[in-house]
């Protein structure tokens, strides 16, 4: 006598959570650094001068990146009395606060 299988269990869909308070400092973050500019220089060979270009854009922003942290912070500690913390839901993705 064959033994019993079990019933198939269905698994809950995969999705993942990205926080649009995080997303927007890293590419505001990325954008005040110079960084696609020193990626480029980096992938062409020149490490060295990829480096010297981020090092001189940050210290021509630093002003814009010390403000784009500290509203990144406010914004971060307003939204935590969120109940749900849920902005929108794009199939897989859930943009969070």
């Amino acid at each position: 006598m064959a033994a019993r299988r079990k019933a198939p269990r269905r698994r809950a869909k995969r999705s993942f959570n990205v926080s649009a308070i995080e997303l927007g400092t890293a590419l505001s973050l990325s954008q005040s650094s110079g960084l696609s500019e020193a990626v480029k220089q980096g992938l062409d060979g020149n490490i060295s001068g990829g480096l010297e270009t981020m090092q001189r854009t940050v210290m021509s922003n630093k002003n814009k990146i010390v403000g784009t942290l500290g509203a990144a912070f406010v914004a971060k500690a307003l939204t935590k009395g969120f109940s749900s913390g849920t902005f929108a839901k794009l199939g897989p993705i859930r943009v969070k606060a």
